[in-house]
């Protein structure tokens, strides 16, 4: 079974009168966030990612923000913030603006923040981030974007159609009894989940069996394990989401009157100082499309995880590589001071 839901520390401000980029308007939205060191000058933020929660999300604070005020934010859709889990009406899609417009609100409503020292993101938390600096070049002064992309691929947003097809054709996801119990669509979950997996890491992370490493003795028992952490979310959560990780496209912000702009001018425009971190052996957010990123951006640095744990380097899976990650940021922001 799926462990006990952290809500340690998990703070909620309610956001009056919300307007969705959909067009959808909302009397109130809730933005989930949990605060470290609230007395330290500087601040970062971090936005969680895709099936990432507050508590789950790697923050950095015994390491490279130890000196920070860190707000960790769960994007809309996660169901700590408002979703089609707890949230009637909720829109049929998201966008990253909507995200980053609710984030916006409560650091200046709740929190009476004015300015980013750094926004760290990784996967959708690191898209949400590069849609920070486009929307509010102002306030952000740097950001660090893990395993993530300003847009995402066509090959990126083809792997999504698998899962989520699983999901979606699965017959107790498709039982409107069902689906609305507690653990309803267990078998569209694990369907999910199995067609997730291969994806996470990398073929030489499978090679070298280090499923082992994290406890399990075959790849059946971590399947398994992998389809017990989708057991305690809402279906529709997770593709709300998805939808939003497959849309991304920051020339879609940098445009005017609805108008994208081609990625290379939409990275060109942006003025925060930048570190890109990919993974060697990301499959889907590859180091290749970071290193074209990198070349257009103004102010960009990037920095390439030398791991074989593939996507989930980026999220902490790996302490090793999380080591490495923690220098490299506290190196990267020593000298934007």
């Amino acid at each position: 079974m799926p462990s006990a839901y952290d809500g340690t520390g998990v703070q909620h401000y309610d956001l009056e009168n919300f307007r969705y980029q959909n067009g959808d308007s909302a009397p109130t939205v809730r933005v989930a966030y949990r605060e470290f060191n609230p007395t330290a000058r500087k601040v970062a933020l971090i936005p969680t990612c895709f099936r990432g929660r507050i508590n789950e999300t790697l923050n950095f604070t015994a390491g490279a923000l130890r000196d920070y005020r860190v707000i960790v934010v769960a994007l809309l859709g996660n169901g700590e913030s408002s979703s089609p889990s707890n949230t009637e009406n909720f829109p049929s899609s998201l966008d990253y603006r909507d995200c980053v417009r609710a984030q916006y609100r409560l650091l200046q409503e709740k929190l009476e923040i004015v300015s980013i020292d750094v926004i760290v993101g990784f996967s959708m938390g690191g898209q949400c981030a590069y849609y920070w600096t486009a929307m509010y070049p102002d306030v952000v002064r740097a950001a660090v974007i893990i395993c993530s992309s300003a847009k995402t691929s066509l090959h990126n947003y083809q792997f999504l159609e698998g899962p989520k097809a699983a999901l979606t054709s699965s017959v107790d996801y498709n039982d409107a009894a069902l689906r609305s119990q507690a653990g309803g669509s267990l078998r569209g979950l694990h369907a999910f989940a199995r067609a997730y997996s291969a994806w996470l890491t990398s073929a030489e992370w499978f090679e070298q069996r280090l499923f082992e490493k994290l406890g399990h003795r075959s790849l059946e028992d971590w399947s398994q394990a992998g389809d017990q952490g989708y057991e305690d979310w809402h279906p529709d959560n997770l593709l709300v989401m998805l939808g939003m990780w497959q849309r991304a496209d920051l020339g879609a912000v940098v445009g005017f009157d609805g108008t994208k702009v081609p990625i290379d001018e939409a990275l060109q425009t942006l003025t925060p100082r930048i570190l890109l971190m990919p993974c060697q052996t990301d499959q889907y957010f590859t180091p290749e499309f970071s290193q074209k990123e990198a070349s257009h951006l103004k102010n960009g640095q990037l920095a390439i995880i030398p791991s074989i744990w593939g996507h989930v380097a980026g999220g902490g899976g790996n302490p090793e590589d999380t080591e490495w990650m923690d220098q490299t940021i506290a190196r990267f922001l020593s000298t934007g001071n």
